[in-house]
C-alpha cells in the first residue's frame, strides 16, 4: 500500500469517526428537547399544585439555561463537524488524490445544505428553540411575579439574574444558528 493510499485510509477512519460522533451528538441534542419539555411539565406540575409552591417556578429558568445551553454546545459541535468535514477533510482529499469535484467527495455534506427549504426549516427550528429553552423561562418568572406580587428582594434579584441569563442564552441561540446553505 502506497503512502498515498495510506493517508487516503486515515481521512475515510477520520470520517468516520466524525461521522458516529456528529450521529451520537445529534441523538444527545433531540432528546434534550425531550428532557426539557418533561422537566418543565414535573416543575409546573408541583408549582401549580398549591400557593405554596409557586416559588418552584423559578427553577424553570435555571433549567432553561443549563439544558438549552447544553442544547447548544452540543448543535454547535454537529455543525463544526459538519463545517470540518466540508472544508477541510475534503480540502485535504482533493489534494490527496487529485479530484476537484467536491461534490464527489463526501457529496451528502453538501447536497443536505443545498436544499431549497434549508432555509425556512432552520428558521423555525431556531424559533421553536427560542420558544423552548428562552420563552418558557421567560413565561416562568411572568407567571411567578404575577402569582407572588411580593417576593423578597433578594428573590426579585434572583429573578432578574434569570431574566439577564436567558437573554443572553437568547442571543448566543441566534448567534450559532446554522442558517447558512450550500458548502
Amino acid at each position: 500500500m502506497s503512502d498515498q493510499q495510506q493517508i487516503l485510509e486515515v481521512y475515510l477512519h477520520e470520517y468516520e469517526k466524525l461521522k458516529e460522533e456528529q450521529a451520537q451528538r445529534i441523538g444527545f441534542r433531540d432528546n434534550m428537547l425531550y428532557v426539557t419539555l418533561g422537566v418543565f411539565g414535573a416543575i409546573l406540575s408541583f408549582a401549580l399544585s398549591g400557593k405554596t409552591n409557586y416559588y418552584a417556578l423559578l427553577v424553570i429558568p435555571w433549567v432553561c439555561l443549563i439544558l438549552g445551553w447544553t442544547y447548544l454546545v452540543n448543535d454547535e459541535k454537529i455543525s463544526a463537524i459538519g463545517r470540518y468535514i466540508r472544508y477541510t477533510l475534503v480540502d485535504k482529499i482533493k489534494e490527496l488524490t487529485g479530484n476537484t469535484d467536491i461534490k464527489s467527495i463526501f457529496g451528502w455534506e453538501i447536497a443536505h445544505r443545498s436544499d431549497k427549504r434549508r432555509l425556512r426549516r432552520k428558521i423555525e427550528q431556531l424559533i421553536i428553540d427560542e420558544i423552548t429553552f428562552v420563552l418558557s423561562g421567560i413565561v416562568a418568572l411572568c407567571a411567578f411575579w404575577f402569582l407572588v406580587p411580593q417576593p423578597p428582594l433578594a428573590i426579585n434579584i434572583l429573578c432578574v439574574v434569570e431574566l439577564v441569563l436567558l437573554i443572553i442564552l437568547a442571543v448566543e441561540i441566534i448567534i450559532y444558528a446554522d442558517l447558512g446553505v450550500g458548502r
